[in-house]
């Protein structure tokens, strides 16, 4: 921690303004303090991949597979470790941060696969209508990357853009969240074990002026960021000053519809997995319940019993469902809106409040016969709030679904398989589940519609992300 930055293959000290505290969210209370990078530190990282760039890509295909299996064991082999550390700086119950790994591992494995393919799709033939020609495509590295991730998954969003990145064979550049600077250090220490050639991989740490200077940095060639939409704002206008492409995973405002053939048990699973994994600080959280008529009367007391009953407490004790809110930031901003739902006069059937007591917890929240004009319906609050309204057809439940500045997921519940695919074709989104909790696979795609991103992650999109296309056109005569 006294050297938390990793440029050109060596670990440095911090030689920023700002000292970053790490924070255990549940006792509210700093473990680690360290200093954030520099301008110029970013300055060499970039040269550093750069540098690297050149010969990385021109890397064999099979040969970057190899260290991107290495990545997915390191970390596995970490696991008990990385599980703690999500523990304790995210505040997440021990089995959420298990699936985090786990999900960083596979998505290390599975683009290594991918790239053992690379060599076999290089120089593929393009059918021509014009006679007396050739035409080949090469996927080629689309540069150094600056890589933005965020604090409520880390570890797993950066996995999901440094393996895509380094299989195609770019170079990066990775800043991590001030809130969360250190699980993401294991990525730096991994590579330096597997040798990585210097500069391939780099980590500056910091606050703004870090994520700043690397999205304003004329020696990247592209950002991929996932955070809120004010940074992300910013981020793209760097991107078009640049004229460089840019992956964005924004917020989310995002519906689960439920039908009044559901079994209600079944049901309440899945919203409150929507709601309260990783206490809602989500961008995919089905904050917005949408609840069929027909069995609202008998669901909603029996959820807002659920979600009273949600056992809360430090990730390190025993039987717990939900964690505190990472940080004293998103805490505050809960208050702020019970608050506002308060000035509303919305119908509040359990919670309400910021808990008074040690860490940064909220009770689990859910409001009903919320307005569509409500800053509670519309905005996003990353914690465990849900508000509810009820439908009586399925065009006007969609209609509500679609009514939204954002567009990243639904999850749609039905017993009728045929009206639950015509819903999931109808809503504007980049991600529905049917009849189940949020499940990610890192074959599938990820990102959203309207203001919830641009760009794909995950799967073969995710690749293609950092990839550029060249045609190679020759003529035979």
């Amino acid at each position: 921690m006294n050297t938390p930055h990793y440029i050109a293959g060596q670990w440095v000290d911090g030689q920023g303004a700002d000292v970053l505290s790490v924070f255990d969210p549940a006792r509210a209370e700093v473990f680690a303090e360290l200093r954030a990078a520099s301008r110029v530190q970013v300055d060499q990282a970039v040269a550093a991949a750069r540098s690297a760039l050149p010969a990385w890509k021109n890397t064999a295909p099979g040969t970057r597979a190899g260290y991107l299996r290495g990545f997915a064991g390191a970390l596995a082999a970490r696991r008990q470790a990385l599980v703690e550390l999500q523990m304790r700086n995210n505040g997440k119950p021990r089995a959420e941060a298990e699936v985090d790994i786990d999900d960083a591992v596979a998505t290390f494995t599975y683009y290594a696969d991918l790239a053992d393919d690379l060599a076999a799709r290089q120089y593929r033939p393009v059918a021509l209508a014009a006679p007396g020609f050739s035409a080949r495509t090469r996927l080629e590295a689309i540069g150094v990357v600056g890589l933005i991730v965020p604090w409520n998954f880390p570890l797993v969003t950066s996995a999901w853009k440094i393996a895509p990145a380094l299989a195609a064979g770019c170079t990066v550049v990775l800043k991590p969240s001030e809130v969360t600077p250190l699980i993401e250090l294991a990525y730096g220490q991994i590579a330096e074990e597997l040798g990585l050639p210097a500069g391939v991989l780099n980590i500056v740490g910091g606050k703004a002026e870090v994520g700043a200077a690397l999205s304003a940095h004329p020696g990247v060639d592209k950002l991929s960021f996932t955070g809120s939409n004010a940074v992300g704002s910013r981020v793209m206008h760097s991107a078009a000053e640049q004229c460089r492409p840019v992956t964005l995973e924004l917020g989310g405002k995002s519906a689960i519809i439920v039908f009044d053939d559901c079994d209600i048990d079944q049901a309440i699973e899945w919203i409150i997995a929507g709601i309260a994994w990783n206490a809602g600080q989500m961008c995919s959280a089905t904050s917005r319940l949408l609840i069929q008529e027909g069995i609202a009367d008998a669901l909603l007391p029996r959820l807002a019993q659920a979600l009273s009953t949600l056992r809360l407490g430090n990730p390190f004790d025993d039987d717990i469902d939900m964690g505190p809110l990472s940080s004293e930031a998103q805490w505050r901003k809960a208050g702020d809106y019970f608050a506002v739902a308060e000035r509303e006069g919305l119908r509040c059937l359990t919670g309400g409040q910021r808990l008074d007591r040690q860490g940064w917890f909220v009770a689990p929240t859910l409001y009903t016969d919320v307005p569509t004009d409500s800053r509670l319906w519309t905005e996003e609050i990353f914690a465990p709030v849900l508000c509810a309204r009820r439908f009586t057809r399925e065009d006007e439940a969609i209609e509500l679904a679609n009514d939204s500045r954002f567009g990243l997921v639904a999850t749609v519940a039905s017993a009728d398989l045929q009206r639950a695919e015509r819903c999931a074709a109808a809503l504007e989104v980049g991600h529905v589940w049917i009849n189940s909790i949020q499940a990610v696979f890192v074959e599938t795609s990820w990102g959203g519609t309207k203001g919830s991103g641009i760009g794909r992650e995950l799967g073969p999109w995710g690749l293609s992300a950092y990839q550029s296309v060249k045609h190679v056109t020759r003529c035979l005569g």
